[in-house]
């Protein structure tokens, strides 16, 4: 059979077919438009893929975020755009090395060992091999990017680009290198970020310990620190100069212990008066409280560990002892010479590097930095002006406040993998910066160089990448066409990461660019998946989410679908596996009703899905209200879509598809289908027309399904490669029918009311039974002119219109169109009914109270919209007529 589908949809089957197919067709490739040509004429809409690391692996997190992301550039596609997705991948600096320095040692050796450029071999070759599982899932998971276009941060022409933008911010004045207290991990043997911190609560110790004043070892001073190994690089002891207690002794000295140097006792506000002792142990070289206050006394910097915290010969008796070794063995030795005070239970936050999870060591070191101030302003007022949009809006509140206090960015790692800075040391100590290897120092002409063995921050060349991507330095035609990008969809957590030095490099470099400078026009930051106790998903926990295991279950589809009917702005992601199941039933319901529709188009002679429907067919009401149903909700999806309410257009084509067009529709065209000649053809046609746009609705939110039925339903003969490249519905405002759903609304009611009475009755699913219906002209005209639909779907033998009021008979359904009564003998339980009806009475007057309150309401009248007050004010009507005929029914029972 030509239509053909299997009977069991097996998502299994289908899906690495057709995702193969989209890739080797290249289906998602986009040229650039040659300018003033037609394709120019349409706008670009371009979305950067926040690039995994090479070393990723696909979580639940990047699942919602590249679903979120494809189903608005399969969207925007669908619509007419020039859409690009531009896919790559991120070097990651330390997660990479990391990696490899872990192969390294399984084998006995070290990166020291093999070298520099031995290593950095090794490592290509590493992401040779394994560099591509997170594209490979990608793929298989169907993402519509442009694999044309990939790239690798450490691909040449975007190194080159990077070298630029160093160079240029040196020659500004933007970057400098310096001498300050940064963040160090011991393990990855680097400089790393604030934002690459995390803190956790820790319940530590504080040390109280006796400094004796220098000469005079009956008077002492006492400081407390939670640090007790950083006493070895103590260089002085702050007082405030306001506390009266130490004013005798300003300017006096004491004896650091157990290395016996005389340090002096300094005044300074860091002292607080009113924590501790009042004094405070000054460590410039491990502190940046301390490094600040040294600055301002002129102190010593006496740094006293190494790159893996070990003391260093400066801390005497305890060189070569790891830190936490060096403070048990300090501690003793307090002990021992009556130096400890004391020690008492305090809790307080440890930073841990977010890579490796190693406790980090604030340690004074050589680095290159960002002066942020002037890149900053921009970027702030770029937001400010709204040429940057957050959705959701409160996360820019959260950007100002951490941009309005930035610091200079360290951009320095202590890394072999990377961009290396381009930067070289002579013999005389000057430093050439350039964009290729010079010659001789440009300070001393000193021949002898040496170029800086660190590289720069993974996130600084990330920062670059919404216009080092599309050619820049140079001026492309991509960069002409395509920057700025139109919308990033990326989590709150790399906001400051990368969001934010995006804004502020992109401004920067950019400006002049015709359509602005901004990197993109819009943000929208998604939310958490969770688990479904709305816990935090975490390896300790042991509830980490697999997303191929679960597709692999399921199917992509359905765990796209439950992602997306689930992604409401800032509301984190309870992910279940009952749904994800649920909307595996949605796609068997799906793939049914194409079997259906198949099975009857090859039984009738004739007939065809595909050749578009004939407007004559508006003659059924079922045709003009699937019809405007069917544009109606496509408005809302297009609606939903623009301001990332994925759950509202999710929603809103999965009730339409299941409730109204399975149904209903499919039910009340039955007859027709089954039918013969021309009659079952027109219904064959038309059924097939709004299907086929029904696939079209779906195929942004579960392309695999709608790619494999649409391919069946033109038998090969596609009018496009791919339903992807077909048109979105959209418009349709000439089959909007007010009348026709207004009608419709009141024959599913009427068949629901008379399903309800059966039921309560307990007449036999097969037995007919006759109904009498008290209703007004038009409505006794609507049902007698659609008399078989009522028949058939609520299983009605006859329908006779009486002229009385129902409200005196048992059983009586009102609503404020039309009273029911089935014809039964069955007696019916007096006493429920009366119950019922009271409830249904109390429920009525509620909602009338409601609506006459919101009507009583000027400040709301004021504002809504006019449609929304007639509503409430036909509500209003309509309930109270309802009222009137719950009261008669409930008096008739008495």
């Amino acid at each position: 059979m030509p239509h053909e589908l299997s009977k069991t949809y097996d998502p299994g089957a289908i899906e690495v077919r057709w995702a193969e197919y989209w890739v080797n067709e290249k289906l998602f490739s986009v040229k650039t438009p040659e300018p003033g040509s037609e394709a120019a004429k349409k706008p670009a809409f371009t979305l950067l893929l926040p690039p995994p690391n090479v070393t990723g692996r696909l979580h639940m997190g990047h699942m919602l975020n590249q679903t979120e992301m494809d189903i608005i550039m399969r969207w925007r596609r669908m619509r007419g755009f020039n859409t690009l997705w531009l896919p790559g991948t991120d070097h990651a600096g330390i997660a990479t090395q990391m990696m490899v320095e872990r192969q390294l040692a399984a084998e006995g050796n070290s990166r020291q060992k093999l070298g520099r450029e031995a290593f950095l071999e090794r490592v290509w070759e590493w992401k040779k091999h394994y560099g591509g599982a997170i594209q490979a899932q990608m793929k298989r998971l169907g993402a519509s990017v442009d694999w044309d276009r990939e790239y690798f941060t450490m691909d040449e022409n975007l190194s080159r680009a990077v070298t630029e933008v160093f160079v240029r911010l040196h020659e500004q004045g933007l970057i400098y290198r310096g001498k300050y207290i940064v963040n160090w991990c011991p393990r990855c043997m680097t400089a790393i970020s604030d934002l690459e911190v995390v803190h956790e609560d820790y319940a530590g110790k504080l040390y109280q310990i006796r400094y004796h004043v220098a000469g005079d070892p009956s008077q002492s001073l006492t400081i407390e620190t939670t640090r007790p190994e950083t006493m070895l690089g103590d260089t002085a002891v702050a007082v405030n100069p306001r506390d009266a207690r130490y004013k005798h002794l300003h300017g006096k000295k004491l004896v650091l212990p157990l290395l016996e140097r005389e340090i002096p006792i300094i005044t300074d506000e860091l002292a607080d008066p009113e924590f501790g002792s009042g004094a405070v142990k000054i460590t410039p070289s491990h502190d940046p409280n301390d490094f600040q206050a040294g600055l301002r006394n002129n102190l010593p910097q006496i740094n006293i560990m190494d790159d893996q915290a070990r003391i260093n010969e400066n801390g005497g008796p305890y060189a070569g002892l790891d830190r936490y070794e060096a403070r048990e063995k300090i501690l003793h030795d307090l002990t021992q010479r009556g130096l400890l005070v004391g020690v008492k239970d305090h809790a307080y936050a440890i930073g841990k590097c977010d890579r490796c999870k190693t406790i980090v060591e604030p340690r004074l070191s050589t680095q290159w930095f960002i002066k942020i101030q002037p890149l900053a302003d921009r970027a702030i007022e770029a937001v400010e002006k709204r040429e940057i949009v957050f959705t959701p809006e409160n996360y820019s509140k959260t950007y100002f406040e951490w941009m309005r206090n930035i610091h200079d960015w360290c951009i320095s790692r202590q890394l072999w993998w990377g961009h290396r800075i381009p930067a070289w040391h002579c013999a005389n100590g000057h430093i050439t910066v350039a964009r290729t290897t010079p010659a001789a120092c440009s300070t001393c002409n000193n021949t002898k160089l040496e170029q800086d063995s660190d590289v720069l921050d993974t996130w600084f060349s990330s920062g670059l990448l919404p216009f080092t991507a599309f050619g820049w330095p140079e001026k492309t035609p991509d960069l002409d066409f395509f920057y700025p990008t139109s919308l990033l969809i990326t989590g709150f957590d790399i906001l400051f990461f990368w969001v934010a030095r995006m804004i502020m490099l992109g401004c920067h470099f950019m400006q002049g660019h015709p359509q602005g400078s901004v990197p993109f026009k819009e943000v929208y930051i998604h939310a958490l998946v969770r688990d479904a106790d709305r816990q935090k998903m975490s390896k300790t926990k042991g509830n980490v989410i697999d997303p191929l295991e679960v597709t692999e279950k399921f199917g992509t589809d359905a765990v796209r679908f439950t992602l997306a009917s689930m992604a409401s702005p800032g509301t984190d992601i309870a992910f279940s596996e009952a749904r994800t199941k649920g909307y595996r039933d949605f796609a068997n319901k799906i793939w049914n009703a194409a079997r259906f529709m198949f099975m009857n188009a090859e039984r009738v002679p004739g007939s065809s899905l595909t050749q578009g429907a004939n407007p004559d067919d508006l003659k059924h009401l079922e045709n003009r209200w699937i019809y405007s149903r069917f544009y109606r909700v496509a408005g809302e999806v297009n609606r939903s879509l623009e301001v990332y309410r994925f759950d509202e257009a999710a929603s809103a084509v999965y009730t339409f598809f299941w409730n109204e067009f399975c149904d209903w529709y499919l039910e009340i065209i039955k007859p027709r289908l089954l039918g013969e000649g021309s009659e079952a053809q027109a219904a064959i046609a038309f059924l097939g027309d709004v299907f086929e746009g029904l696939l079209r609705l779906l195929s942004p939110f579960m392309p695999f399904i709608t790619e494999e039925i649409w391919h069946a339903m033109y038998e090969g003969k596609t009018p496009h490669k791919s339903i992807a490249l077909a048109k979105f519905p959209e418009g349709g405002e000439q089959w909007l029918n007010d009348e026709a759903e207004d009608h419709m609304a009141t024959l599913q009611s009427l068949t629901g009311e008379i399903r309800n009475l059966r039921a309560e009755l307990q007449v036999e699913l097969k037995t007919k039974t006759p109904i009498k219906i008290h209703a007004n002209a038009a409505v006794q005209a609507l049902v007698k002119e659609n008399k078989s639909m009522l028949e058939r779907l609520a299983n009605v033998s006859d329908i006779a219109f009486v002229a009385e009021s129902l409200t005196n008979e048992a059983g009586v359904r009102t609503t404020s169109k039309f009273e029911v009564v089935v014809v039964y003998k069955k007696q019916i339980d007096v006493a429920a009914e009366r119950a019922r009806l009271t409830k249904e009475l109390a429920r009525q007057e509620a909602q009338l109270a409601n609506t006459q309150k919101q009507l009583g309401n000027e400040q709301f009248l004021s504002k809504a919209p006019p449609h929304v007050v007639e509503g409430l004010k036909k509500q209003a009507a309509e309930l109270e007529i309802l009222m009137e005929k719950t009261r008669k029914a409930l008096e008739a029972l008495e």
